[in-house]
């Protein structure tokens, strides 16, 4: 696929994102595209014929994830790219995932770190492959409502819009199911619409753009409505045939130490919800939302949720951020225990570091910190926060314990605390409710490649299922719950 010779003759390169101090000025995204089709045909080119294409073959490896979840036919679509044929790789591409512009904007691209030719040089671009080919498709007015031809007379209720919910309804919307999509907030789109900054995937010119394709082929989006509270699991389940439950897994962890209880600490999503709100209603002007603004901001926690609070507090002009995480500083190149093709644990930095580099000077991680209090000021109102230094010791049984350094305790000025340490599962409301079963990690017990739980006519995807994972995992359980919650419905399915 590609240039036989492409991955010979080709450097890997990448569009250069607009800079630090300037977008920090505004909420636009930061992505950038080449200039010239020449430029990403040299890219597709690149894509070698190795053979065995790992990069498109999804799977959990015992260190971790491995290819695409989805199952993008990358060799192929990088064939077209190379050879200028636009239509047809855009038809490769939406083939195996229902919203590439989602995922060619957030996902991390586990696809490049099985890529083959990235044993020995940079990976095939993929992920900028795949989010210039849909969103030429937009521009060329590929991209069309297609309802489908006849309707089956069934309904579906799915609960939840994020992407694991959208790809399901989707999905089941195409084969003919009248498909019904309940979500609590007043905007759809779950967490591609309030977990994920603005400056990452536009909510107006890219989630509402695909939304509004969905609703044209015939899905009811309702909004403002939480099931079990707003409307009862026992009309949602005597209104409809089939119900998918892809509610996400959005209770995050919480940090219980002295000091909690002070005004100004945080859960992450609790800030990066508000302000994209805000933004949306009012591009920030009616004050509804968490300012860091002049503040000494403290992040706990890496991972994309940290770098959100992080990119988030540049933009409202914060004094300070500093990012605390209790696990080490990653390698720079791949650890013998991390071989290819499982996806690479190695350090980088992401667009929030990146800006507070550029504005502040350096990285603003400190690596293992461990939290011992929260300090507050008379009026109840955060101003410290204390730490110690770790460091992780192997156990007699194999485990890692984490041990503090003496002598290395710190006080850090917190005028803003920001919790980003993950999510802990699903919120139980709806899982009480219904009287479903969990898997011993509080996720509705539904098994992968069925997604049926202990209630007939009941399934669970995404998050809600399996925990927190990414964007591109959730639109693979979502496609797969659409094709189990068609052959309930039919006896046999034609879905994927």
């Amino acid at each position: 696929m590609g240039k036989p010779t492409g991955f010979i003759e080709y450097q890997r390169q990448l569009p250069a994102d607009r800079s630090p101090a300037e977008r920090i000025k505004d909420w636009d995204e930061f992505h950038l595209h080449f200039h010239t089709e020449a430029e990403s045909q040299r890219q597709g080119a690149r894509c070698m014929e190795c053979g065995i294409p790992f990069c498109q073959t999804g799977k959990i490896l015992p260190g971790g994830a491995s290819g695409c979840p989805v199952n993008n036919l990358i060799p192929e679509w990088n064939d077209m790219i190379y050879r200028g044929l636009w239509r047809e790789a855009y038809e490769r591409l939406r083939m195996t995932n229902n919203f590439p512009e989602f995922t060619g904007r957030v996902c991390p691209a586990p696809c490049e770190g099985s890529c083959t030719l990235g044993l020995h040089e940079p990976p095939v671009t993929i992920k900028l492959n795949e989010v210039t080919v849909i969103d030429k498709a937009y521009e060329e007015g590929w991209v069309k409502a297609t309802p489908p031809a006849e309707r089956t007379g069934k309904k579906v209720a799915v609960v939840g819009s994020g992407p694991s919910g959208l790809a399901c309804a989707d999905q089941l919307n195409k084969v003919g199911h009248h498909v019904t999509v309940f979500e609590r907030a007043d905007r759809v789109g779950g967490l591609l619409m309030y977990g994920i900054p603005n400056m990452k995937l536009d909510k107006q010119q890219v989630v509402e753009r695909r939304i509004q394709v969905m609703k044209d082929e015939g899905v009811l989006f309702v909004t403002g409505v939480e099931i079990g509270k707003t409307l009862s699991t026992e009309q949602l389940r005597k209104e409809f045939d089939a119900v998918v439950l892809c509610a996400g897994a959005t209770q995050g962890r919480d940090l219980p130490v002295a000091g909690r209880d002070l005004k100004g600490i945080h859960l992450a999503m609790e800030f990066l919800t508000a302000n994209t709100k805000s933004l949306l209603d009012s591009k920030l002007s009616d004050g509804n939302y968490i300012s860091a603004k002049d503040k000494h901001v403290i992040v706990i926690g890496g991972g994309d949720t940290g770098t959100d609070c992080v990119g988030t507090s540049m933009r409202h002009g914060c004094k300070t951020v500093t990012q605390l995480e209790i696990m080490p500083r990653l390698p720079d190149q791949r650890a013998p225990t991390n071989p290819w093709p499982e996806w690479p644990m190695v350090f980088k930095m992401d667009y929030g570091q990146e800006e507070a580099a550029a504005i502040f000077g350096s990285d603003p991680r400190d690596y293992l910190v461990s939290t011992k209090k929260f300090v507050g000021d008379e009026n109840g109102q955060v101003k410290e926060i204390h730490t110690i230094g770790v460091r992780w010791e192997k156990i007699a049984d194999g485990r890692m314990n984490l041990v503090e350094i003496e002598g290395s305790e710190r006080v850090l000025a917190a005028d803003l605390v920001l919790l980003a340490m993950g999510f802990t599962g699903p919120e139980k409301t709806l899982i009480d409710d219904l009287k479903l079963d969990i898997d011993p990690r509080g996720n509705v017990k539904a098994d992968y490649g069925r997604y049926t739980t202990n209630l007939n006519g009941v399934f669970a995807a995404g998050d809600m299922r399996r925990g927190q994972s990414l964007v591109v995992w959730a639109i693979n359980e979502g496609r797969q719950a659409a094709r189990e919650c068609d052959r309930f419905l039919m006896g046999t399915t034609t879905l994927p």
